[in-house]
């Protein structure tokens, strides 16, 4: 089985990801790895320069992932600074800053990054949807603000086996396990 490291302080992600790598026959290692992130507009960017950091600390083939909700109304913000947006004014803050838009179509972009000391790649995966009128129960994160297109459930009603289906996260990884899978045979 080929073997791959998550680097990340996230374990929500890292739950999300560990199955659909298994059904590649990839298996994943979570480590817990922490790091200035670089500030860009660019979510390649950040994902490359992490993923070069963790490879100089752990030393072995692994992904990283950065993940963005642009929001149409508030010209693509949070977008890249997403995660400090949540840490910040969370989902009741973007709620409010949408409270007099009609507008209200958003895009999660997740860019994983692969790194093993010799290849630096990224592979992206987008989500369309809508920020939601109100927050509702289950998931993290965004997940119970944003709901996908073509359904009237945010992914935190949609639980995590049914968001997994369509998320902008399992696009990504489905990009990347195919492409590591071909190059990396058993």
């Amino acid at each position: 089985m080929r073997r791959i490291i998550f680097a990340s302080t996230n374990e929500g992600k890292f739950k999300e990801i560990l199955p659909l790598l298994r059904n590649f026959d990839i298996e994943i290692e979570f480590v817990r790895f922490k790091s200035t992130e670089i500030q860009s507009e660019n979510l390649e960017d950040v994902a490359l320069e992490k993923s070069k950091v963790a490879y100089v600390k752990i030393g072995q083939p692994l992904i990283v992932e950065d993940t963005g909700l642009f929001i149409n109304s508030l010209n693509g913000f949070p977008g890249p600074y997403s995660s400090y947006v949540f840490q910040t004014i969370g989902n009741i803050g973007i709620l409010d800053l949408l409270s007099n838009k009609t507008d209200r179509f958003a895009l999660f972009r997740t860019v994983i990054a692969y790194n093993d000391g010799n290849t630096n790649m990224t592979f992206t995966g987008e989500t369309k949807g809508t920020i939601s009128e109100h927050i509702t129960e289950g998931g993290w994160g965004y997940d119970p603000i944003f709901s996908p297109e073509g359904s009237s459930s945010t992914y935190g009603q949609q639980g995590i086996t049914n968001k997994m289906t369509i998320s902008h996260r399992t696009h990504a990884l489905n990009h990347f396990a195919e492409w590591y899978c071909k190059n990396y045979p058993k």
